[in-house]
């Protein structure tokens, strides 16, 4: 019998970086996520595939359980890398839950993604949730002993909606929130044709002074407030422009718009880690053209892109 597992993309709309501190963010989940199929077979090993959005396998490996830890099969034929942090995770997911790949079975693994694995949609934190649920175990508990971070990730994975979500030393605490402009025609995701390195973004901003914490907490998270009751585009492009300040300070790094998109006449916000991935651009259809003059093809409206 085969079962399946699925979790939805991610984007953070508001409190980048500071959300790892117990900032409230404002995350919504996407329309494309990432599948996870299971089928018990009878070999004594996990024989894993991955696919992306147009079904093509990109990484196969072969996984075998000896004293109770998985490890890498001789069979292995791909990226030695992938294949150790997929056993981290599920190793992590066996510490959690000792049952969990105990029986004397094999497995034939497919997990399929619905959006391209290079656009920092959430293709590690969609498969931590979706290893989690067939593990049976607490997926922020996964993710806090594999990969780290804040969390939110996974939260948009188990969620419907747009949620705000705070990170604390127990279990986060997690708001369905409606956030659905009345100006979302105006509101266009740009793909800035390079992954971000979520662990490297995390590592570089907890190497930081946390200078003026408490000042910039208060004032994200009465932006992030705002955010969501924000009626008109004019003030929107205010608040996600006085975000971007905030954070270029605590980060020390230029903002998305001033490096790349000095001339451009709306407002520009990066969404997670600075450097790559999406960044949320206001504007008209038209005004769209202006990125794809300069080489930025993916840009898709929020309608298409939000759940």
């Amino acid at each position: 019998m085969k079962k399946s597992f699925y979790s939805h993309g991610k984007l953070l709309i508001t409190g980048e970086y500071l959300v790892l501190d117990g900032v409230t963010a404002l995350a919504i989940p996407t329309k494309k996520g990432q599948w996870l199929f299971i089928e018990e077979n009878d070999t004594d090993q996990i024989a894993w595939k991955s696919f992306d959005e147009d079904g093509n396998c990109w990484f196969e490996t072969y996984l075998i359980i000896e004293d109770n830890i998985i490890k890498e099969s001789q069979h292995q034929v791909n990226d030695n890398t992938i294949t150790n942090t997929l056993i981290e995770i599920l190793n992590a997911a066996k510490e959690l839950n000792p049952n969990f790949l105990s029986s004397a079975k094999g497995y034939s693994v497919e997990s399929r993604l619905e959006f391209h694995k290079e656009w920092g949609l959430g293709s590690s934190s969609t498969l931590v949730n979706n290893i989690a649920q067939w593990s049976k175990v607490n997926a922020f508990e996964l993710l806090y002993n594999s990969f780290g971070g804040s969390g939110y990730d996974v939260a948009c994975a188990q969620f419907d909606s747009p949620i705000l979500y705070r990170r604390t030393e127990t279990k986060p605490v997690i708001k369905e929130v409606a956030f659905d402009p009345s100006f979302k025609d105006q509101l266009f995701f740009v793909y800035l044709n390079q992954k971000q390195d979520s662990k490297a973004s995390i590592k570089r901003y907890q190497s930081l002074p946390l200078k003026d914490f408490d000042k910039a907490e208060k004032m994200i998270s009465e932006i992030t407030s705002k955010v969501l009751k924000c009626s008109n585009i004019e003030d929107f492009e205010e608040l996600i422009t006085t975000h971007e300040e905030i954070i270029s300070k605590i980060i020390k790094t230029e903002t998305v718009k001033s490096r790349l998109f000095s001339d451009y006449t709306r407002s520009i916000k990066s969404l997670g880690g600075w450097g790559g991935d999406f960044v949320l651009a206001i504007g008209s259809n038209a005004n769209m053209d202006y990125f794809k003059t300069k080489g930025y093809t993916t840009i898709i409206p929020f309608d298409q892109m939000i759940l």
